[in-house]
């Protein structure tokens, strides 16, 4: 059953500003990504990771080449331009994000680690015998997995909590309806996706903030919207948001976990050690402030570094007018591909009464296995992603797909060829 939910829209869309195919001809945005530069392939599989702009290696190769130290250790002036550097890009970060404060913003090894800082900073600390997390089952295993470890880890301790799968509706969206339903007095937390990694429905529970007590968390996996999409945690009334770097432009390895000020009070340390903050008493660890409390041993520098020019990298586009190019070539990817026999969307932006798109459409095509299909297509320079695409086979029923991603970096002519190419490959199948 189809679902045509109210969909948000984008709040800081590109008013009065050039859109992306206006103001960079498309062979310039090319040349800022070195790998696309040297390649006559089509990259459809930015929601895997994003390709990396030229300012982003240069910061790089310039950590590792040129007055190479650690931050927040020593009082050189190598040393602490590093600290000054780190604590700048907290700021910017924070802007991007729209936190209203830099000490909401905690520096993590990826969306993974933040996910799992979440249930062992938070969850550990707080969840008694009989609480309850609503979750769904369909979403990114980084997103499922750490509760169900929660859950393990709690329960040899003697606290039993419970874990509430959600549905998703057929436009990929998480179904707010079901989890008003599931909600009870127990009712401690609910994780989502922002923009689902597989069915591309871009998900709010904003809403749900009026109807839900206001002590229940909300935690959204930010993941494959930052970057992507304007995002805007105060707006999202997230209490814990989870962004991974590898997919705005920046290095693997690096993540952000933003966390609103009114649960600082109730986070313990999960990695303690240097840098964590902690404190060490006859009582035992004494948490100290935020971030640091979350940001045990020494940061990933070159990929903070990394973060910060992706971040001027994606301001320069615009992200309003990404999110604007993306939902373009969303349509015009699910029209051309549409009319194709034997081809099938999975739950989505397909599905929807009006023309919207967050830049991922997945789909498969009867005779030939999506293994298959990518294995043909990347034959004839299409790269795309398949398989399940990291969804947890907890209950969830995923099957194989086809998925396409796009970026700034992709034309309205890479998807008209690679359409062809699906309506060549179908043809021959049939």
């Amino acid at each position: 059953m189809r679902s045509h939910a109210s969909r948000p829209h984008f709040a800081r869309a590109s008013a009065g500003r050039l859109s992306p195919a206006a103001a960079h001809a498309p062979a310039d945005i090319r040349k800022l990504f070195p790998a696309l530069a040297d390649s006559t392939e089509i990259y459809l599989d930015s929601a895997a990771t994003t390709q990396k702009p030229l300012p982003v290696i240069e910061t790089i190769h310039r950590y590792h080449s040129s007055r190479t130290a650690n931050a927040g250790r020593g009082t050189y002036p190598w040393a602490t331009s590093l600290t000054t550097r780190l604590s700048r890009i907290r700021d910017r970060t924070a802007a991007f994000i729209g936190a209203e404060h830099p000490d909401e913003v905690v520096f993590t090894g990826g969306a993974t680690a933040a996910l799992n800082a979440v249930t062992l900073s938070w969850g550990l600390a707080v969840l008694e015998d009989g609480d309850e997390i609503l979750y769904s089952p369909a979403d990114h295993a980084s997103n499922v997995h750490p509760w169900h470890h929660l859950r393990g880890l709690l329960a040899r301790f003697g606290r039993r909590i419970e874990l509430i799968p959600s549905r998703v509706t057929a436009g990929g969206e998480a179904d707010t309806a079901d989890i008003l339903a599931k909600v009870t007095p127990r009712t401690r937390l609910i994780t989502a996706s922002h923009l689902h990694h597989v069915y591309g429905g871009l998900t709010t529970l904003a809403p749900l903030r009026g109807k839900l007590d206001p002590a229940i968390l909300l935690c959204v996996d930010c993941s494959q919207s930052g970057g992507h999409v304007p995002v805007d945690v105060t707006e999202l009334g997230a209490d814990f948001a989870i962004f991974a770097a590898h997919k705005m432009f920046g290095a693997p390895g690096t993540g952000i976990l933003y966390c609103h000020r009114r649960v600082h009070d109730k986070l313990v340390p999960f990695l303690p050690g240097g840098n964590s903050g902690v404190l060490v008493s006859e009582a035992g660890l004494v948490p100290a402030a935020m971030p640091a409390l979350l940001e045990g041993g020494t940061h990933n520098i070159p990929g903070i570094l990394a973060f910060g020019s992706a971040l001027e990298v994606l301001e320069s586009f615009d992200i309003g007018a990404i999110a604007a190019h993306n939902r373009e070539l969303t349509v015009r990817l699910i029209d051309t591909l549409r009319p194709i026999d034997g081809l099938e969307f999975l739950p989505g932006p397909a599905f929807t009464p009006s023309p919207v798109g967050y830049g991922i459409v997945s789909f498969t095509l009867d005779g030939i296995t999506a293994t298959d299909l990518g294995f043909v297509l990347s034959e004839l320079g299409f790269l795309v992603r398949t398989g399940l695409h990291c969804t947890a086979a907890d209950g969830a029923q995923a099957d194989d797909s086809v998925r396409v991603s796009t970026h700034i970096y992709n034309t309205a002519d890479e998807i008209d060829r690679f359409t062809k190419c699906v309506m060549m490959i179908a043809e021959e199948v049939r």
